[in-house]
């Protein structure tokens, strides 16, 4: 898989871009603060729906526009496809694909996939576990991208709970009888069902994954490793559970902490309270890691993650924004050892020093939100 052209209308910096690409290696170079990160934010955004920089759309839109448009032109195979999305922010993004009618944004998810490495993954190693859920799902979905729909459907669920759950501490905290919980039972076999596809479904992203990370990070580290991935949560121990199985523990879960949730007002049991622990040798990495240990295993996560997604699907875009400025010698020449087979490999750079010479091929100039072929 690869994207042959990216067209964007008032995306970040760009009032318009054009830009023509190919298989193998494109850097895009220039000075920070000229554009690149924005070129490759917005081909992740067609795969993921979000951006690694920022939580929310409105960023994304150039400064005094509405809506930002970002289109892209793929090809895997034979096959060849133009997805498009409109960002609105405050209002529903839109969708196309193939210039038909207007389908869902999830609808468009599989069309691009991408492997994004960036500075802001060392938040996989040091940063809060919603980080590496994110990390989680994203790859989930990635995999599967009919699990966009179930992660919508248990974030729904999950709000509903939380504001019922908030309106009963609310009222006894000032003297009430309390609000209505009678359909509490229904949010919880909603929240459980959701919740145990999502599970079922991290438990093996993390199985697969185990192996290849610690392959991907021997070879960036030799002889620091073995890496360990840990899925823990109240149900997490009991991997091989089928999803029914998963639901009734969920359940089960949901109900010896009802009485705390009530007081306290919000859900404490489900996958978005989960974290997936890291481990290099016998310590948890985060605290224990070194800067260059926990680069490398953040590294050693997305390599297998396009490792894994390669082996079950279109071989998925590799972008590479600012990294290599953050390794030192060794780890740079062996990450581009790592990446540049790769069927479409999209590097960013403030100098082309910064580049490695395995991954010479086309390269572009970005200037004050110009982009020109060199």
């Amino acid at each position: 898989m690869h994207v042959t052209h990216l067209s964007l209308a008032d995306f970040r910096s760009y009032a318009r871009a054009e830009v023509e690409l190919g298989p193998g290696v494109s850097s895009f170079i220039g000075p920070n603060g000229q554009g690149k990160t924005n070129l490759v934010e917005a081909i992740g955004y067609l795969a993921t729906l979000g951006s690694h920089r920022v939580s929310t759309d409105a960023p994304l839109v150039r400064m005094g526009a509405e809506r930002a448009v970002v289109r892209a032109a793929v090809t895997e195979g034979d096959r060849r496809q133009l997805v498009e999305l409109e960002v609105n922010p405050g209002r529903a993004n839109r969708a196309r694909l193939n210039r038909s009618a207007q389908v869902r944004p999830r609808d468009v998810l599989g069309v691009v996939r991408t492997v994004l490495f960036a500075p802001e993954d060392l938040h996989l190693v040091k940063g809060d576990p919603g980080d590496r859920r994110r990390f989680l799902d994203e790859l989930v979905t990635a995999r599967a991208p009919r699990l966009a729909g179930v992660r919508s459907d248990y974030d729904r669920v999950l709000r509903q709970r939380n504001s019922l759950l908030r309106s009963a501490a609310m009222a006894r905290r000032h003297g009430g009888r309390g609000a209505d919980l009678s359909t509490l039972d229904v949010w919880d076999q909603h929240l459980a069902r959701f919740g145990a596809e999502l599970l079922a479904q991290r438990l093996s992203l993390v199985a697969a994954l185990r192996p290849l990370a610690d392959k991907a990070y021997e070879t960036l580290a030799p002889g620091g490793g073995p890496v360990g991935l840990e899925y823990r949560g109240p149900v997490a121990e009991l991997g091989g559970a089928s999803r029914e199985e998963l639901y009734e523990l969920l359940l089960g879960a949901l109900g010896e902490a009802r009485k705390q949730e009530i007081e306290r007002g919000v859900t404490l049991v489900g996958p978005h309270r989960d974290d997936l622990l890291l481990r290099l040798g016998e310590f948890p990495a985060k605290g224990y890691a070194s800067h260059g240990e926990s680069w490398s295993l953040a590294l050693a996560l997305r390599l297998a993650s396009f490792a894994l997604l390669r082996e079950e699907g279109p071989q998925p875009v590799l972008v590479l924004d600012d990294v290599f400025a953050e390794l030192d010698g060794r780890r740079r020449e062996r990450l581009a050892e790592l990446v540049a087979p790769g069927e479409q490999v999209l590097v960013t750079a403030a100098v082309p020093e910064d580049v490695p010479g395995l991954l010479a091929g086309a390269r572009f100039a970005v200037t004050e939100g110009r982009v020109e072929r060199e």
